[in-house]
């Protein structure tokens, strides 16, 4: 037996497939019928901005596979033959590279907007560790990625974060080399980060991504005001605050994505590069064991983490714990701290339109501090820049760890019944 509450549409193929499958009921449920609230920004945009760059994402990424060699004696090579032989390779290839800058642009800026609005909190906690969950398996997705070029950055950076492993105590050095495959980073490494990167990661980022989704329309969605649309019905159940999703909001997300595909293109165009932050020019050198590049860094969406990881230069010596361990629990402590945040804003209020100016401070500061980082991770570590560095570090992690205490103690604005604007 059927679901007998299933929407199905009037006549004709969507009738037939509808009675096998529930396109037309996911279609409203999604889209035509799911009430968005009509006080939607600039910031919102970029949900939907994320989801282009997913697939086009995946859509090169297949492209590329299909010329890749993922072995230590072909990887460079069969990358110089994309960029130089085949037909629009080196479009496809710089797609892909300037695609995973343009992920981590727009899923920072998605973040900061849950930061801005309140979109962790009840009863939204699900829909944010997914997204957190999205984001964690995108960093390692990115580091998977950053070795395959078998460039000289890609070599010593992926050497540089796997030996990070090995300062965990007792099974540090065993952990490194498993992750590694071998005894030093080979050949093999890069053949198992090539299968994580083109077929495990993406299937649990895609599932994940689905979840997100799902969790998001269960629940509704957050708006600048931080006012739950669904308190304020007519008396057929629609939101008085709300518009359907489809037109209103896809005609809305068709511009941003126009103006987001011009700018893109313009940097694959003419920046492909990114000055040397998209694509370092030490990976445009065969990775070379015996040459170490003057300066090592990861890639600029990776910096502000290991800022946080040098900055770390002290040992807790009556607990035996030596910089570079504490430094390794800092840098996941800061990524870590990002999934318990629900519970740690105790405001009475969603929004920081009506928050005190202590949290508009704090997220100022943490702003701030978060870019700094990002900085001072892709420069070489000086005095001057690793007490910077600490300093950022500090406020990176005040902004987590006194929240319970300065959004229970802050005054806040009263909260309008209806949204505004």
């Amino acid at each position: 037996m059927g679901n007998p509450n299933r929407v199905k549409a009037e006549s004709g193929i969507m009738r037939w497939v509808d009675d096998r499958f529930p396109a037309t009921q996911m279609w409203q449920d999604h889209l035509s019928k799911y009430y968005a609230p009509r006080n939607f920004n600039f910031w919102y945009f970029f949900g939907s901005l994320a989801l282009l760059v997913l697939v086009n994402q995946i859509l090169t990424g297949v492209w590329l596979t299909m010329s890749y060699n993922p072995t230590g004696e072909g990887a460079f090579a069969s990358v110089e033959y994309i960029m130089r032989d085949v037909e629009y390779g080196w479009l496809i290839r710089y797609m892909h590279s300037t695609g995973a800058s343009a992920f981590f642009v727009v899923i920072y800026l998605h973040m900061f907007r849950a930061l801005l609005y309140g979109s962790y909190k009840a009863p939204r906690e699900l829909v944010w560790i997914f997204g957190m969950a999205i984001y964690l398996l995108l960093m390692a997705e990115a580091f998977m990625g950053y070795l395959l070029p078998w460039g000289q950055m890609s070599y010593w950076g992926a050497q540089v974060i796997i030996s990070l492993f090995a300062t965990i105590p007792f099974i540090g050095p065993d952990l490194a080399q498993w992750i590694r495959g071998d005894f030093l980073i080979s050949g093999i490494t890069l053949n198992r980060f090539f299968a994580l990167h083109v077929v495990a990661l993406p299937i649990v980022i895609l599932a994940l991504v689905v979840l997100h989704i799902i969790a998001l329309h269960e629940v509704g969605s957050n708006n600048p005001d931080g006012i739950d649309i669904k308190a304020k019905t007519d008396e057929t159940g629609k939101p008085l605050d709300g518009i359907p999703f489809h037109p209103y909001y896809t005609v809305k997300d068709i511009f941003g994505v126009s103006v987001f595909l011009f700018v893109f293109a313009t940097v694959i165009f003419y920046f492909p590069e990114g000055g040397g932050y998209f694509i370092e020019r030490p990976n445009f050198e065969p990775a070379n064991p015996m040459v170490t590049p003057d300066h090592i860094a990861p890639v600029w969406y990776f910096t502000p983490f290991y800022a946080i990881l040098r900055a770390i230069t002290f040992d807790i010596g009556f607990l035996g714990l030596q910089a570079e361990f504490l430094g390794v629990v800092f840098m996941g402590g800061a990524i870590a701290v990002l999934f318990v945040l629900p519970w740690l804003d105790r405001s009475p209020v969603n929004s920081m339109r009506y928050k005190g100016w202590m949290s508009k401070s704090m997220l100022a500061l943490f702003a701030i501090s978060f870019v700094i980082l990002g900085i001072l991770g892709a420069l070489p570590a000086t005095p001057l820049r690793t007490a910077v560095a600490q300093l950022c570090t500090v406020l990176y992690f005040a902004f987590f760890l006194l929240m319970p205490f300065y959004t229970r103690l802050e005054k806040t604005k009263p909260v309008p019944e209806r949204v505004t604007g």
